[in-house]
């Protein structure tokens, strides 16, 4: 198993076992630890300066263990996950039920599993069941994505540093 850098884990389960082939129910997988310099960068290019992200003291006395994570950026492994293993996958749409917080240091697995396939001109559009995962066993977000690929192959995960 190769690191994509040193927070992130690529993990695939296929259906298919001898071919990289994508089909219905397989599910692509990545883990990546949030960590404080993601939130301070993501908060830099999203203009997301809510309070609960940058000072414990207020997100405790709100109800949180500490300091969250931005929902938007946990959600972020979704096309990254698709996109690393589909080059030229165009993301379509995304819906988001946020469940639980994530918190920084906390490691969270992304998990996309393909649910419909239909071809259309040479390309296929896919929906995935997409699904984070706080500590491998606490669902902390889901929803469904949709997205355009230009093949059903499968490829290997590369580093995107």
């Amino acid at each position: 198993m190769s690191l994509l850098s040193a927070n992130v884990l690529p993990l695939r389960c296929f259906s298919s076992s001898a071919i990289n082939v994508l089909k219905i129910g397989d599910i692509l997988r990545q883990a990546r630890i949030f960590t404080n310099e993601d939130v301070l960068e993501y908060s830099k290019v999203s203009h997301d300066s809510n309070p609960m992200h940058f000072d414990s003291e207020l997100a405790r006395n709100a109800g949180f263990e500490d300091r969250l994570v931005q929902g938007m950026l946990v959600a972020a492994l979704f096309p990254r996950i698709i996109s690393s293993h589909f080059p030229g996958a165009v993301y379509v749409s995304q819906s988001l039920n946020f469940k639980l917080p994530v918190y920084i240091g906390d490691k969270v697995a992304g998990v996309v599993q393909a649910i419909s396939l239909k071809e259309n001109k040479k390309r296929y559009i896919v929906k995935f069941k997409t699904s984070c995962f706080r500590n491998d066993e606490i669902l902390v977000l889901d929803g469904e994505a949709m997205a355009i690929l230009p093949t059903l192959a499968v490829e290997q995960v590369h580093s995107m540093e």
